[in-house]
């Protein structure tokens, strides 16, 4: 398995290249989710485009190893958002791993919110080894490798690290 890291700039024709499959399959969806952290910068294109609010969902299940190790997953109780999800559901998110995030959500919401009459799952990349098709995805990764997304130079950065980033940018600026 190698590892695929990608620049801002190919990761917003990502997130464009999605919302316009999805508007070119003519699916319309009354409902947005997205799945928290993964799924908010694709959310927040659909939810742009459409010009609809972005209902957030937290999960989490790749807290072990610094996030490379899935464990169980935790699902929260409230979406944020909005007051309501009902009819057909888009749920976004980065990506389809395992599938198993992605298919306890499914089940967790069909459960939780009976309104609920169709849920489809948008994604910018999909993985072999899931056990999950997304309805819609930009890339179909064979090889299962580890993404590696432009925003994560700030996991590990914390605030003094960022706040000598940014004085050394202005230095160089001469601000």
């Amino acid at each position: 398995m190698s590892d695929i890291a990608y620049t801002w700039d190919e990761y917003i024709d990502l997130n464009e290249r999605l919302v316009c499959n999805v508007a070119e399959s003519g699916w319309a969806f009354d409902s947005l989710l997205c799945l928290s952290r993964g799924g908010m910068r694709p959310g927040d294109f659909f939810s742009r485009v459409y010009d609809m609010p972005l209902a957030i969902l937290a999960t989490s299940s790749y807290r072990e190893a610094k996030g490379t190790v899935q464990s169980d997953l935790d699902i929260a109780d409230c979406i944020t958002g909005v007051s309501e999800l009902k009819g057909r559901v888009l749920l976004v998110d980065d990506m389809v791993d395992s599938g198993k995030t992605i298919k306890e959500v499914v089940a967790h919401l069909k459960n939780r919110y009976p309104e609920i009459t169709e849920i489809r799952v948008a994604v910018l990349w999909y993985k072999a080894h899931s056990v999950l098709k997304p309805d819609w995805y930009v890339e179909y990764l064979e090889d299962n490798p580890w993404i590696h997304q432009p925003f994560e130079c700030y996991d590990a950065l914390g605030p003094e690290a960022l706040i000598a980033r940014v004085k050394a940018k202005e230095a160089a600026k001469g601000c």
